[in-house]
């Protein structure tokens, strides 16, 4: 297999794992603020969703590509790690503007028509996430983050 496929599967990978511990921990703070008016409720989730993503993404990548950007000196190869990260904040940037629209405003109407919490929230939020791979998946390829490799 072609090292950029396997980049790809790892981003894959990173991505598909945060946000199933992602998805847990919104379901689980929906369900605790049922209670709680429909925008506040999409609004808490909506952060503690970002929060959790975000970190575990972060960890994930960080130990997968480790040492991609080591030198035979051992220091780290600071360009390309740069050129590497705006590609793919870029990427994930366009990504989350259309997952957040999407997530806030489904789980909203959800909750507005008398949906469990918890449910309102895995149902958002698994909709989100397969706009949001999409859109991660074409920007990636749009923006070459793996052309060097082969």
């Amino acid at each position: 297999m072609q090292k950029k496929y396997k980049e790809y599967i790892k981003l894959n990978k990173n991505l598909f794992l945060s946000f199933i511990i992602a998805i847990i921990l919104s379901a689980i703070t929906a369900q605790l603020l049922s209670e709680e008016e429909s925008h506040i409720n999409s609004s808490y989730t909506l952060v503690v969703d970002f929060t959790t993503f975000y970190s575990a993404f972060g960890a994930l990548f960080y130990l997968d590509n480790r040492k991609k950007y080591r030198l035979e000196s051992g220091k780290t190869d600071t360009s390309q790690l740069k050129k590497d990260l705006i590609k793919i904040i870029s990427s994930l940037g366009v990504g989350e503007i259309i997952y957040l629209a999407s997530r806030w405003s489904l789980q909203y109407y959800f909750l507005s028509i008398n949906y469990e919490a918890y449910l309102a929230s895995l149902i958002a939020h698994l909709t989100s996430t397969v706009i949001y791979m999409v859109v991660v998946n074409v920007g990636v390829k749009i923006m070459r983050l793996y052309k060097n490799d082969t």
